[in-house]
């Protein structure tokens, strides 16, 4: 009995560490993406975390008091304060995400105020105003190690004053509109979404096209009819994509409708939509150029598979790939310009998407996207007619 247990434990050993291609995908390929991409998720974050860190931010202060001076002035090496009343025209500079720039609003004789105030009147605190926007990662850093700074300071001192207190719905200290805190949410979030359920749509249907057709043995009858390989390999590719890009947009309407629900409270800003019709049409352009492009690749993946489940465990890596290149966008403050990056398959397709829904599209590096996935989907489509003119990977001889 141990024999026959010995046995079969050698045959399967053999099976698995016979199929190079199986071991690789098996037990290398998995501890290599994983820290390949938890070393990117890190640099990431961390670079997210002390983005703007080193940026000057000019803090504005009116009506500074004397015992908050030198206070203030250590908190943030950054921080350059400005003891001066601001007017509507400071205010119209933090509408510009671009700029660094903080307001602070303290009422006039803050110290007597709060040395007069009992808590236990039941009467409204001195109230102190922090504006800022949101949008500008310099600016929203600076608000909120004032306001962490100034909420300390309050409750060491029982509470005596307020920050940033909205006495209406009117008042708001976040300058950024809802077009802007919009458009930064669905740029984290959507290039994600439509790669992701692009590649599922492709994985729902390409290994069954070609690894599917092998293992029931149907592709020898489309190998022997009087077509030319490369007419063979574009249709199967186009269709795929076609198909893909059908369920693609199915599964994302539903995610883009449930996202504002699952945002509770940011749902207001999150419907705030103020794109183009040149923005449509280059949203249109790439999703149709990454999902070609992923078909292609996945169906090279398949023709090289034996069956449906060896090409589903080939695509696996493909996989933790292009979820790793979705990801990127959730940790940039701003879409790279450089010409190189968007010469990178898929990767490039979601820095441009990204590009679009954040209102910062480059249109020589959306050309390149462009372009460079059509030139790509080319190279496979080349690289698949020659699969399927190989009897060595087509049957396995």
């Amino acid at each position: 009995m141990k024999s026959n247990t010995w046995t079969i434990i050698k045959k399967e050993f053999a099976r698995f560490f016979g199929d190079r291609t199986l071991v690789f995908t098996s037990v290398i390929m998995p501890g290599l993406l994983i820290y390949l991409i938890y070393s990117l998720m890190g640099e990431g974050i961390g670079k997210m975390v002390n983005d703007g860190a080193d940026e000057e931010v000019a803090v504005t202060v009116e009506n500074m008091p004397e015992s908050m001076a030198p206070m203030l002035s250590g908190i943030d090496s950054a921080m350059t304060i400005t003891n001066a009343a601001f007017d509507q025209d400071d205010i119209d500079r933090l509408l510009d995400k671009e700029v660094n720039c903080v307001l602070v609003r303290f009422p006039a004789g803050f110290d007597s105020l709060i040395q007069a105030y009992d808590p236990a009147s039941g009467e409204l605190a001195p109230n102190v105003e922090i504006y800022y926007n949101s949008t500008n990662n310099a600016s929203s850093r600076v608000y909120h190690t004032v306001d962490g700074f100034l909420t300390s300071y309050e409750d060491g001192i029982a509470n005596r004053f307020d920050v940033n207190r909205a006495d209406s719905e009117d008042v708001s200290f976040n300058m950024a509109d809802d077009d802007d805190i919009g458009a930064m949410v669905w740029s984290k979030i959507l290039p994600m979404l439509i790669v992701m359920m692009l590649f599922s749509g492709v994985m729902a249907i390409a290994p069954s096209a070609i690894a599917g057709e092998k293992e029931r043995g149907t592709i020898a009858t489309l190998l022997v009819t009087p077509m030319p390989r490369n007419q063979l390999a574009l249709g199967k590719v186009i269709s795929l994509g076609c198909l893909a890009l059908l369920s693609g947009i199915s599964s994302f309407i539903g995610i883009a409708l449930s996202l504002p629900k699952m945002m509770g409270g940011d749902a207001e800003a999150m419907m705030s939509f103020n794109y183009t019709a040149g923005d449509y049409m280059a949203v249109l352009l790439l999703i149709f150029a990454t999902v070609i492009i992923i078909a292609a690749a996945v169906s090279m993946l398949s023709a090289l598979a034996k069956d449906v489940k060896n090409a589903g465990t080939m695509v696996m890596p493909l996989m933790l790939l292009v979820m790793l290149c979705g990801l990127i966008p959730m940790f940039q403050s701003t879409t790279p310009t450089a010409v190189g990056y968007y010469l990178i398959p898929v990767f490039n397709s979601v820095e441009a998407l990204t590009a679009v829904f954040a209102h910062e599209v480059n249109w020589t590096c959306l050309t390149v996207t462009l372009a460079c996935n059509v030139a790509y989907t080319a190279i496979a489509v080349w690289g698949l007619t020659r699969m399927f003119n190989s009897e060595k990977v087509m049957f396995g001889k």
